[in-house]
């Protein structure tokens, strides 16, 4: 048969890119794309005051159409999970485009009317769990007061403190499990997602693992590092969580502001696309020499982690996988991180040292005088790539295109 067309469908997508689902999303589709296999099409949201209410925008970046659905910005609660009118203009795009297969990613704004609209066409789909959306009305298990709700399984009677109606939250969990049941896969990042959905009630027994990829570091990133540690022997810090209580900020804004010395430098990522996320954080109090940088592109993480020694990684939540980490595994960069969730399910975790949820700051202050005392260089170890994980994902639709 001829190359297989993938259709990629997320709310985001490159060039307007914008959290790690999206990043493994692009990164796997460019796998594909520059290994030959495949053809690749996305289909992506933006909501621009300039554009006509559901309109589409086309754009390209790297080889791949991506088609942006032009969003207003005051929809009703259930057209953020189920919007007619953006379903028919994705049954519109599908029909145009003829894929072979649809992978659909992060669908909060979307909506996943998408999934009956292939079914009608007879194209298989992959569904790929990034985040707890599909069973989680406020998509990160997070609850009003910026607290992880930890629940396992999720109960809607549960759910009703944190939400707004109990009734359609049931009416949005019941549509969602409907629509979760045409896909013909469903993938998570870790064993964790899978267990807390499926333990859930969420397409129980129907998930497989297929593990996230990262950028391998380059030959140069080596030399890089090797310079700049040559330059200094201070331990550089890294941290790109943003300022909020569930990524861990305040722990680590008095573990440092009490750490009573100041041998050590630190670097503070701002995430944002418009770089807002520091504007009104104070880092006065922080021991240590600090700055704040701007968000980077993949081509560039390279750059970022040979400035750092040790990843910091705070989250104050069950996280479904955690790329940041495998990143820097991979560079032979220290993580200290919590216990939290799928996060440490890779080979480099130090469990001895995960920091539970809800630690005090004087543990992580601990923690920080142990490295700073006996820097821990660590080992590189293998960490999966994403054209080992675009490889994965050609195997598992195999299947499906021989129907």
């Amino acid at each position: 048969m001829t190359k297989p067309h993938i259709l990629v469908v997320n709310v985001f997508y490159a060039p307007f890119s914008y959290g790690g689902a999206t990043i493994v999303a692009e990164q796997v589709a460019q796998s594909l794309l520059q290994s030959g296999a495949c053809f690749v099409t996305a289909v992506s949201t933006c909501s621009r005051s300039d554009l006509q209410a559901y309109s589409v925008a086309c754009t390209e970046k790297d080889g791949v159409v991506n088609y942006l659905i032009n969003l207003p910005p005051d929809r009703k609660f259930t057209e953020i999970y189920n919007n007619p009118q953006v379903t028919e203009i994705l049954a519109q795009l599908i029909d145009a485009i003829a894929p072979n297969v649809i992978h659909m990613h992060c669908l909060q704004d979307i909506g996943a009317g998408g999934l009956s609209v292939a079914r009608e066409a007879n194209i298989p789909v992959v569904l790929s769990i990034h985040d707890f959306w599909w069973v989680c009305e406020r998509q990160f298990m997070i609850r009003p007061d910026s607290r992880y709700c930890n629940q396992n399984p999720i109960d809607i009677d549960t759910c009703q403190h944190c939400v707004a109606n109990r009734g359609a939250t049931k009416l949005r969990s019941d549509y969602l499990r409907r629509q979760a049941d045409l896909a013909d896969i469903i993938t998570y990042p870790s064993e964790f997602a899978r267990g807390l959905c499926e333990s859930s009630g969420f397409a129980p027994g129907g998930g497989v693992v297929w593990e996230n990829g990262v950028r391998p570091p380059s030959p140069a990133f080596f030399a890089k590092q090797k310079a700049r540690r040559a330059r200094s022997s201070a331990i550089v810090f890294g941290f790109l969580g943003g300022p909020s209580q569930i990524k861990g900020w305040p722990l680590v804004r008095q573990a440092f502001s009490d750490i009573g010395r100041d041998d050590f430098a630190g670097i503070l990522v701002d995430g944002s696309t418009d770089g807002s996320w520091w504007q009104s954080a104070d880092i006065t109090t922080l021991r240590g020499t600090w700055q704040i940088q701007p968000r980077f592109e993949q081509s560039a993480v390279d750059d970022f982690y040979a400035q750092i020694d040790v990843l910091l990684f705070m989250s104050q939540w069950k996280e479904t996988f955690g790329l940041a980490i495998r990143e820097a595994v991979a560079r032979g960069i220290t993580v200290i991180q919590t216990d939290s969730g799928g996060t440490t399910e890779h080979s480099g975790v130090d469990r001895e040292h995960l920091l539970p949820i809800g630690a005090p700051a004087t543990a992580l202050t601990k923690r920080l005088n142990d490295v700073l005392d006996a820097p821990p260089f660590t080992q590189l170890l293998p960490v999966r790539t994403y054209d080992e994980q675009a490889s994965e994902f050609l195997s598992m639709v195999a299947p499906l295109l021989a129907k």
